[in-house]
């Protein structure tokens, strides 16, 4: 889908962020740790040389993960501008979604961003563990007055908000629900349905081509089914967090079994990282209304 005259200063702002996310998934993929030099550092604690190298080894790593924090925040500012355009009136979530095919484009391309980069994270231990190191090595450097270059990279306050965001198991994802969620909240204005009708639309859509042969059989590429799959788990995931009652209760317009079963028709290596996120970073998955069925499925 090409942008129409009327998207492109949106589409072309967001495509800006989405330029940078190969290269960074790149980047994430490669991410390596420094596991080894710690363990040597924490096992010989007076040994200053294994100290060293154990430090070297960290600090270009903490700044590539300042890197990928920095860029959530691209992202989550890019998503608000996306999602003001494609919910102001006097359109129907339908309609515009229609009328503004390459926006709704970029929505998917950064939810599929989004799932594959918690997906890594979430498999690379590495990341929390270096940057604990990292966070008690300067807090004891404080201690004994050493002033460290990294420290005007990385400085307390910047090193407090990497943690929070490294502390979720699905930060990109997190990211985005609480931008949507802000969204929401700051335009009253705005019916919530707006919102919620636009990502259960993209969702049906998404399903729609996962079960139809017709649709499933265009697919040229795994890569296809695999965006198909990724954009219906997060716009599901966003969904949860900004309608009142989520994604899970039976008023709502998510047929929450049908997307679970749709699911489980993959093979169970490409889709066991998106029933994960619909396991943990769902917000209303475990309440009283969720019918015993959909948390069994998702057992």
């Amino acid at each position: 889908a090409q942008p129409t005259d009327g998207e492109r200063e949106v589409w072309n702002q967001i495509n800006a962020v989405l330029q940078d996310s190969e290269s960074l998934l790149a980047d994430l993929q490669a991410y390596k740790g420094a596991g080894q030099e710690i363990r040597d550092a924490i096992q010989n604690p007076n040994d200053i040389q294994l100290q060293e190298k154990a430090w070297n080894s960290v600090c270009p790593l903490v700044l590539r993960l300042k890197q990928f924090y920095e860029f959530s925040l691209r992202l989550e500012k890019a998503l608000q501008n996306l999602l003001e355009s494609l919910t102001c009136p006097p359109y129907t979530p339908t309609q515009h979604l229609e009328r503004e095919q390459a926006l709704a484009k970029e929505f998917a391309e950064i939810l599929h961003f989004t799932l594959r980069f918690d997906e890594l994270k979430m498999r690379n231990p590495a990341i929390q563990n270096d940057f604990s190191y990292y966070r008690r090595t300067i807090n004891r450097n404080r201690i004994n007055n050493m002033h460290i270059d990294i420290e005007n990279e990385v400085n307390n306050e910047m090193a407090n908000r990497m943690s929070l965001f490294y502390a979720e198991a699905t930060p990109m994802l997190k990211t985005l629900s609480n931008a949507t969620t802000r969204f929401v909240s700051e335009n009253k204005t705005l019916p919530i349905e707006n919102t919620t009708d636009c990502l259960s639309t993209m969702a049906s859509v998404c399903k729609v081509m996962l079960e139809t042969p017709e649709y499933r059989s265009r697919f040229t590429s795994e890569k296809t089914l695999m965006f198909c799959m990724r954009v219906m788990v997060g716009v599901i995931i966003l969904y949860d967090h900004v309608h009142p009652v989520g994604a899970f209760s039976k008023t709502s317009k998510i047929d929450m079994k049908g997307y679970i079963k749709v699911l489980k028709e993959q093979p169970p290596d490409t889709v066991e990282g998106l029933l994960n996120a619909l396991r943990f970073t769902t917000k209303h998955l475990n309440d009283e209304s969720t019918s015993k069925q959909i948390r069994a499925m998702l057992q």
